[in-house]
């Protein structure tokens, strides 16, 4: 899951960046929690390289003004004038981007799929 060798793990364990508790066999274990740490540490601390350019031309920039999120999703509004975007996304992605009711944000629309409806009251030919 960490991506590295069973000597990193005995490394990181025996210089305390690693927590792990042994077995009754007397093998290193590592809790998921020490794991999911590390991943977030490791997330935090990577330095991804600013994007410059990208072909999405929807672009509205907008105000936050809705998050629902449970356990594993989560809905985001964005009044971007007068549009109201919702973004469906993990509750992971919103805590990485920390967002906040309030905050400014940019909602980015690359559609495949357009659908288009007819309102009522058209008159027939």
């Amino acid at each position: 899951m960490l991506g590295v060798t069973v000597d990193t793990i005995r490394r990181w364990a025996d210089d305390d960046r690693l927590r792990t508790v042994r077995s009754d066999g007397g093998q290193r274990l590592v809790p998921i929690e020490e794991v999911t740490r590390l991943i977030g540490e490791r997330r935090r601390a990577s330095t991804d390289r600013p994007i410059v350019a990208q072909s999405a031309r929807n672009r509205f920039a907008g105000i936050v003004t809705r998050i629902e999120k449970d356990r594993v999703a989560a809905v985001v509004e964005i009044l971007a004038g007068p549009h109201r975007l919702v973004s469906l996304m993990t509750a992971e992605a919103v805590d990485d981007l920390q967002l906040r009711i309030g905050d400014e944000a940019i909602a980015v629309v690359k559609a495949t799929n357009v659908v288009v409806e007819v309102p009522s009251g058209r008159e027939s030919r």
